[in-house]
């Protein structure tokens, strides 16, 4: 049997500390104070060692099962192990463990799109907040999140984990996120970074991004979720970027993000990202997971040779040291015993109050895009149709999806709990149908874990007669169209259309209510946008709900009876058809082979990887042509009509804009403007602030950006607050890759308050100050891109 250098030094260290000698004659145990002096009591051996993850936490022993993984504990320095998990909506683990008779839950938390739909800072503070308590109720230290790649396209697998197509909406929503998590002392990770935007072939494709994009629009959200919140950690992505793994990317990783920016925490790869260990070291990627004996041989070696200088590793084990020195375990939070049974739980008082907390960012996070006087619901008997109804979908699949928790509110439940009488005949059906659908696509059970998303049941079709009679048992029939997305794999075009079966079903449902005077309300659990256009006008209101958590059937249930005005706007536009972004073109939309993406996930080992292979575009190579027209500023800029545009959402009640103001002191522009409620329902509202440059065309920029936004307190039907929101004129600025600067052109730009990025209510004019921040000429695509311009 052969033994690698990594094992063989586990071993060596182990003995020793077991005999009680220490490696070091002056060995220091680690405080926040003395660093220094421990980096340089460590080993060579053990600095390899702690640059990389002890694997992953899959087996029925671990300490933790199910969770991502562990970093390296050093006993004889005081340096204890630290314990990860994904995942963005909430703690993922294992529910249950060997020879423990207790049920270990976390709260499934609403998916990223219900999150960014609010437009809310501080419920992305508390829903941060609630994840970062359970991370450390239940014993960890560190979770992986928030995903806050930007959603280039409708079809990409990872969109439930993404907030927006825009960067400020998601770099704040993440801020508020990251703050809520480190508020409890537990450690956020950001990710990936950077421009991670497809799944297909996600491990080897190449992002080729013109500089000024990337400045403006991928690492833009990252900027200011770094500055606004300080995480602990950053994750690294899987993908390459204008040529190198950005993993191994000194440039983005040390001279943007360190020396541009002033970021001083620790990088962690994605889970066996890259292809060079000593690479990612040099870099500034200070830890590898979940960790390799052949990436323990090459850094070792690299360090003994001279290749990677002492600096350079003492540098990345001092980083991650700073990072221990924060958690839960180094500070005596942690759990102490080792065994699975005695792993602590989240009380159950936490566990309630987080599970409000999902029931309230659940509903002010759904969107209501049309209402043709059916909503709030008066009609006390409900028909429910559609096997998203009675198989509702909480959040999507992978690791960045929800963990099978130990319930999800139902519809049913939701709606009977709002005083509502649901249809019976209709439950007993649908059960049936169900069931069926299950064991043909799952004869052999369904998976405990995918992932891809798992098939779902066929729509069931009705005849006429049968419709009929639900008809006439009912006064309003309720549709829900469900879409699930996960990791390594992209949706396809296909999916962003409705099913055969499923426009059947909206056409003969509204046929029969309308017959007999009724109306039809369709609900969007959805992953991701999907085509409206081509069906809406059939239906009476369609409400986007998005994927709300465990409380999603209450959540919906609050909105559709009017206990909750609904104040959710979107955070990405509806297009009308799949293609009429510019971007859709530079997708994986139609690959044959959609396995590539879990071909090459983590775990793969790329030594197999096919050797012979002719690049093919958006598999290989994926070129940003659109260049910084990505979602509205697409569609705005070069007046494409859409579905219903970024920043839309209807009420129950309306509001008035009044007395807007633009004033400056110093370079900030302040923005206030009264908000009036002038309907008869109370009500929030999110008040959307763009600004427009002079000359957009001319000089090549979008016809005006979200540069602010607020939320307004409930108000009551004829209460006004006023609102305040700031600019700073470096916000208002673009890169110019000849200049390789910042700039601020001086003129006179417009302030816009808008309902929508289709909707403006006021607007106001200021004169604002030329402005210039030169950087780092870096991150240059190595081909030549044909880029979109106005």
């Amino acid at each position: 049997m052969k033994f690698s250098i990594h094992q063989i030094s586990l071993v060596i260290m182990a003995v020793a500390v077991m005999c009680g000698y220490s490696l070091r004659l002056s060995a220091q145990q680690l405080t926040e104070k003395n660093i220094d002096e421990v980096v340089n009591a460590m080993t060579l051996e053990e600095k390899c060692h702690l640059v990389l993850g002890c694997g992953m936490h899959f087996n029925d022993e671990a300490k933790f099962p199910g969770t991502a993984g562990s970093t390296f504990g050093i006993a004889r320095l005081g340096i204890p192990e630290t314990y990860c998990a994904d995942s963005q909506q909430g703690l993922r683990m294992d529910s249950k463990r060997a020879w423990d008779h207790r049920d270990y839950y976390p709260t499934d938390f609403v998916a990223s799109m219900t999150l960014a739909s609010t437009w809310d800072r501080e419920a992305a503070f508390k829903v941060g907040q609630g994840i970062g308590n359970e991370v450390k109720e239940f014993g960890l230290d560190w979770i992986l999140s928030p995903s806050m790649n930007l959603i280039r396209n409708p079809l990409c697998g990872r969109n439930h984990e993404y907030y927006s197509e825009d960067p400020y909406l998601s770099g704040t929503i993440a801020a508020g996120y990251v703050n809520g998590v480190q508020s409890e002392g537990t450690a956020a990770c950001p990710k990936h970074f950077i421009a991670n935007n497809q799944e297909t072939n996600r491990n080897n494709n190449i992002s080729q991004i013109s500089q000024r994009a990337l400045r403006e629009i991928y690492l833009k959200a990252f900027e200011i979720m770094i500055k606004e919140s300080d995480p602990w950690t950053i994750m690294t992505s899987y993908n390459k970027l204008n040529g190198p793994y950005a993993v191994q990317n000194y440039e983005l990783l040390t001279t943007i993000v360190r020396d541009e920016w002033g970021w001083k925490g620790m990088y962690v790869s994605d889970w066996n990202a890259g292809d060079d260990a000593v690479a990612a070291m040099k870099a500034g990627n200070d830890m590898l997971q979940p960790g390799q004996p052949k990436q323990y041989d090459a850094i070792l070696a690299a360090a003994k040779s001279g290749e990677l200088s002492m600096d350079i590793l003492n540098a990345n084990v001092k980083r991650i040291l700073e990072y221990v020195i924060k958690t839960h375990n180094f500070k005596g939070q942690g759990h102490k015993c080792d065994k699975p049974c005695c792993v602590p739980m989240c009380s159950a008082e936490n566990l309630k109050a987080h599970a409000q907390t999902v029931r309230e960012v659940g509903a002010d996070g759904i969107v209501l895009l049309k209402n043709c006087g059916i909503l709030p619901l008066t009609g006390k008997k409900v028909a429910l149709f559609g096997c998203t109804s009675y198989d509702w979908i909480s959040g999507g699949s992978g690791f960045g999806g929800t963990s099978v928790g130990h319930y999800t509110v139902s519809l049913i439940e939701g709606m009977r709990s709002a005083g509502y009488e649901v249809y019976k005949p209709l439950i007993a059906t649908y059960t049936q149908h169900i069931a069926a659908e299950e064991k043909r696509l799952f004869p052999n059970g369904r998976p405990p874990f995918s992932l891809l998303p798992p098939a779902r049941a066929e729509e069931k079709l009705f005849t006429t007669d049968e419709l009929n009679a639900v008809a006439e048992g009912s006064d309003v029939a309720i549709i829900s169209l469900g879409r699930k997305s996960g990791e390594a794999a992209d949706r396809s075009e296909a999916d962003f259309y409705l099913k055969e079966y499923e426009e059947m079903l909206i056409k003969a449902v509204s046929k029969a209510y309308h017959a007999k005077g009724k109306k039809v309300v369709v609900l969007l659990d959805i992953c991701s946008p999907i085509d409206v256009a081509s069906w809406q006008d059939q239906v009476d209101a369609l409400v986007c709900t998005w994927q709300g958590g465990q409380e999603s059937g209450f959540s919906v249930a609050d909105v559709l009876s009017g206990k909750v005005n609904p104040s959710g706007k979107l955070p990405m536009t509806f297009q009308i058809k799949y293609g009429d972004a510019y971007a859709d073109k530079n997708f994986p939309a139609n690959v044959d082979d959609k396995t590539l993406g879990a071909m090459f996930m983590w775990g793969y080992n790329k030594d197999q990887a096919p050797k012979e292979r002719t690049p093919q575009a958006n598999i290989d190579f994926t070129n940003y042509e659109e260049d910084i027209y990505v979602g509205y500023r697409y569609f705005d800029s070069f007046g494409k009509p859409v579905a219903y545009p970024f920043g839309f959402g209807l009420s129950y009640t309306t509001f008035g804009y009044e007395n807007l103001s633009v004033t400056e002191t110093n370079g900030v522009y302040t923005v206030k403007v009264d908000v009036k409620n002038t309907g008869d329902k109370a009500g929030r509202n999110v008040v959307e602030l763009f600004v427009a440059a002079p000359n957009s065309k001319k000089m090549n920029k979008p016809e005006k950006e979200l540069r602010n936004y607020a939320k307004t307190k409930l108000l009551l039907p004829g209460e006004t607050e006023t609102v305040t929101m700031k600019v700073a004129t470096e916000d208002l600025a673009s890169f110019n890759e000849k200049a390789s600067a910042w700039k601020t052109d001086a003129g006179v730009y417009t302030f816009m308050i808008c309902s929508s990025a289709n909707d403006i209510e006021a607007k106001a004019t200021a004169p604002v100050k030329a402005w210039t921040k030169k950087v780092n000429n870096v991150m240059k695509p190595n081909v030549k891109l044909n880029l979109l311009k106005r």
